[in-house]
């Protein structure tokens, strides 16, 4: 699907596939994450849960303007984006 009539407004209220964890920074610190299943390369960081859900989207907004700029594809939740490559063939 065209990218064409969408704006970021469009893409950032869409029921994206959030992937929420915590784990430690390089003291100690447990942090809170962030990352969209239908991009891969995306993840957020902060301090607590409260404030990841609070302001992942700012970067989300930069990350959606880059590619709508360049025109890229932008996956959307529920969309097959595998191209039919089976991964467990490639990736024994």
């Amino acid at each position: 699907m065209s990218n064409e009539n969408k704006d970021i407004d469009y893409y950032l209220n869409l029921d994206w596939t959030l992937v929420e964890g915590t784990d430690l920074d390089f003291n100690g610190n447990p942090y809170h994450y962030i990352e969209i299943k239908e991009f891969p390369s995306f993840a957020y960081c902060a301090k607590t849960r409260e404030i990841a859900l609070a302001n992942y989207k700012k970067q989300l907004r930069l990350v959606l303007q880059i590619m709508l700029e360049d025109g890229e594809h932008i996956p959307e939740p529920g969309e097959d984006n595998d191209d039919g490559i089976d991964w467990e063939s490639l990736c024994p």
